[in-house]
């Protein structure tokens, strides 16, 4: 069963940083997989915040461009968002996610498997 493990939100100041880390489980297609970061707050639709494909070619929302920054590693099936100069606006509970999808784009309507999310707070 495929399992996606996020770790390392938490409650910080504005312009302070946050790393999350997301461990896949038992997909044996990761190195293949588009991977990503999706976050959302109550009663808001869920937004992508990056992804980055097999390729290791990355997309990033407007609003977070020049201050996230998405890597993977496939000898241990881990995905990263590096988060740095946060602000108030990227409070939200944030998902890991995996297109399901061999070499996919991780569009929205083609992800397979979500992890159950990590919350990021920031105050100003």
């Amino acid at each position: 069963q495929v399992q996606l493990v996020e770790s390392g939100g938490g409650s910080v100041q504005a312009g302070s940083s946050l790393r999350l880390s997301c461990v896949v489980v038992s997909l044996y297609t990761y190195d293949s997989a588009c991977v990503a970061w999706f976050r959302q707050a109550p009663d808001k639709v869920r937004e992508r915040v990056a992804a980055i494909k097999a390729d290791y070619t990355s997309s990033y929302a407007d609003s977070v461009k020049g201050r996230f920054t998405i890597s993977r590693d496939n000898d241990k099936n881990t995905l990263y968002l590096q988060m740095n100069n946060l602000k108030p606006e990227d409070t939200d509970t944030y998902y890991c996610a995996a297109d399901s999808r061999y070499r996919g784009t991780c569009a929205a309507g083609s992800i397979g498997y979500w992890g159950r999310g990590t919350q990021v707070t920031v105050s100003s």
